[in-house]
């Protein structure tokens, strides 16, 4: 090994700089992934679902909002707004719920003529099984085959309930479709926040249905840190 290569590995500049620039490419890698799935439409529905169906006698998820610090540097969560349930696995798995992608909702369901003059969009949930669709609904009664995160709100993976909603002379009020979710190993999490990467906040439907979403996934302008899997 040369002088200079010997001087660029102890440069700490230089490290970051590789480990941002290996980053850029996994979350370009990841954004390729997405189009391609979703453009295709060969979308799946989580396992997690499943325990939704028959989920009016569940008991709710505890549930949470993290929000993103300045100082988090990884482009899928930078300014992210993330909803977490601490139920539905060993470990916390949770739905960015303010950043859309650039794929139309109508992709999901590309025969149906009542969805093709929609602009809505799909939201990215997280950097974990893009293939998967979930989504959340405000609803006044329990719908089925969806489980109850917090007042008002229920989580749901059932193609059949979601092609019922979309077919609703208002097909996205009150609800947030997500491709992906967001998850973490043992202990990952608590040490993420102990770091100071989340702010905690309660969650609360207004701030997941009516908050601002005006950070796309993903962010073609800022690409640091790589995505979490």
């Amino acid at each position: 090994m040369d002088s200079a290569t010997v001087a660029a590995n102890q440069d700490p500049q230089a490290r970051k700089t590789r480990s941002a620039g290996a980053a850029s490419g996994r979350s370009r890698r990841v954004a390729r992934a997405l189009g391609a799935v979703l453009l295709l439409c060969t979308v799946s529905w989580p396992t997690f679902a499943d325990d939704t169906k028959g989920a009016k006698d569940a008991k709710p998820l505890t549930a949470i909002l993290l929000v993103a610090r300045p100082e988090l540097r990884d482009s899928n969560f930078k300014d992210s707004v993330v909803l977490v349930m601490n139920n539905l696995g060993s470990a916390p798995i949770g739905f960015i719920v303010n950043r859309p992608t650039r794929v139309e909702v109508s992709h999901l369901f590309p025969e149906s003529e009542h969805l093709a003059r929609l602009a809505d969009k799909l939201y990215f949930g997280g950097p974990v099984a893009l293939e998967s669709v979930s989504f959340l609904v405000r609803a006044d009664t329990p719908p089925e085959h969806a489980i109850q995160v917090l007042d008002g709100v229920y989580l749901s993976s059932d193609r059949e309930l979601l092609g019922k909603l979309l077919e609703r002379d208002k097909p996205m009020e009150g609800l947030r479709i997500l491709v992906g979710y967001s998850g973490w190993g043992p202990g990952q999490l608590e040490a993420e926040i102990a770091r100071g990467d989340w702010t905690l906040a309660p969650a609360d439907a207004n701030a997941i249905f009516n908050g601002k979403s005006e950070h796309p996934w993903p962010d073609m302008q800022q690409e640091g840190v790589g995505p979490r899997t």
